[in-house]
């Protein structure tokens, strides 16, 4: 299926910057957006390999989107338990202007005025603060909040038109609550169980739906991180 975060180590830093979260999020973006990156993702990874060890190469790969199916796993609602906020406020008050400079100094297929209006689409949500506690999720949505209990209902491996590949972990609403989605969808870039520093949610009714959502992926970082942090955080993946 094809759908819709010294001088070695420096280096590495910046290429996991440009092939990591953003190869993800720009893979399920337009295939305009995908072939404008392309060619600098590819010259970027190629260059990181030289200054990487095995298993940080591995580590790296499978970030990225290059993965065998037999190395996913089964994961738990734990890998992202705790209290998250969106990052989208922290883009429409210019906090992010400057992960976006980044972006273009380092990769010119697009201005960072590009980057900022292609994040804004991706970023957007009305659910600014999603909490998990256990099995149990609520979403903070304009002043209300819903929770409900969230069951694993396994995962789905999708190909991006980019070439590279990431994983989907899904969970299912156990009982229907008014102001809660049937299905939310994780997708942190990694494929076994781990705690997640950030994630991309995508949420709804309709479970294979959801798997074709290619423009929008709301992505939550941790509720104590400032918005200078996060910033930081982005520009330091």
């Amino acid at each position: 299926m094809k759908i819709s975060f010294a001088t070695g180590l420096s280096v590495l830093a910046i290429s996991s910057l440009l092939v990591g979260c953003q190869t993800s999020e720009l893979a399920e973006g337009s295939t305009e957006t995908q072939e404008k990156i392309s060619e600098s993702h590819t010259h970027v990874s190629e260059h990181a390999q030289e200054h990487s060890h095995a298993n940080d190469e591995e580590t790296k790969q499978i970030y990225d989107g290059f993965f065998e199916d037999s190395q996913v796993r089964d994961r738990s609602l734990l890998d992202w338990e705790g209290d998250w906020q969106s990052v989208d406020p922290y883009l429409q008050d210019g906090t992010l202007d400057e992960v976006f400079a980044y972006k273009a100094e380092q990769d010119d297929a697009m201005t960072s005025e590009e980057y900022k209006e292609y994040y804004n689409i991706g970023y957007q949500t009305d659910a600014d603060r999603i909490m998990i506690q256990g099995d149990n999720v609520t979403f903070f949505k304009n002043g209300k909040e819903n929770s409900g209990e969230y069951i694993y209902d396994g995962y789905e491996i999708l190909t991006y038109d980019a070439g590279n590949r990431g994983v989907r972990y899904i969970f299912k609403l156990v009982e229907k609550i008014e102001g809660l989605p049937q299905f939310i969808q994780f997708s942190d870039h990694s494929i076994k169980q781990n705690e997640s520093d950030h994630y991309h949610l995508y949420w709804g009714d309709d479970r294979k739906a959801l798997l074709d959502e290619v423009t929008n992926w709301p992505t939550y970082y941790p509720s104590e991180m400032d918005g200078h942090d996060i910033a930081h955080e982005m520009m330091e993946h």
